[in-house]
């Protein structure tokens, strides 16, 4: 179980992290009010440089969600209730996370982003960029919460095993040794 779960937690943190680098974009957008155009501008050029980037990386954070997935997964084999509660959860959070960034995230950073067009900061953003910025912005968000969501069932879990451990320790020292009772000896 250690292993697993530190594999687990170290990819979904993993994650997190990648999702939290996407706050130089998505504060300037979801909260900062009102929001201007200069800030758009900034978001998507920052998501213009992550459409552009090497290919190395995405099948990098690729490899490391099927890790993830798959170590969730494998854990569900044991059939126990603990981890049918906790790894049910976690594995509907971490897939929810996996399908809206797939279905929802990428595809926007790939299509709108890849050719971004020369402009000067004080242009108006193009409604359909504005609208893409502010998406993916919510996307991010969602995610990150699913995945925190992940890293709080795993918690839960170490804790109520823990607490399992410690009951049965418990009810092992308050429980009396079975004497040997002393039979006679024939001669």
């Amino acid at each position: 179980m250690g292993v697993r779960a530190a594999v687990v937690v170290c990819v979904t943190s993993f994650l997190l992290g990648s999702l939290f680098t996407h706050w130089i974009a998505d504060s300037l957008t979801l909260w900062k009010s009102p929001t201007n155009d200069q800030n758009l501008w900034t978001a998507a050029t920052y998501y213009s440089i992550i459409a552009n980037g090497p290919a190395q990386i995405q099948y990098a954070v690729a490899a490391v969600v099927l890790l993830g997935a798959t170590t969730i997964l494998w854990s569900l084999k044991d059939g126990r209730a603990g981890n049918l509660m906790f790894d049910g959860g976690s594995i509907f959070l971490f897939c929810t996370t996996i399908w809206m960034y797939s279905y929802s995230a990428l595809p926007t950073i790939f299509t709108v982003f890849k050719d971004l067009p020369p402009h000067p900061k004080t242009d108006a953003v193009p409604q359909e960029l504005q609208s893409a910025i502010f998406d993916l912005a919510s996307n991010n968000l969602v995610c990150s919460v699913a995945l925190t969501g992940v890293l709080g069932l795993q918690a839960g879990r170490f804790w109520a095993e823990s607490a399992d451990d410690d009951d049965e320790i418990e009810s092992l020292k308050a429980t009396p040794a079975p004497s040997r009772a002393k039979t006679p000896q024939t001669e």
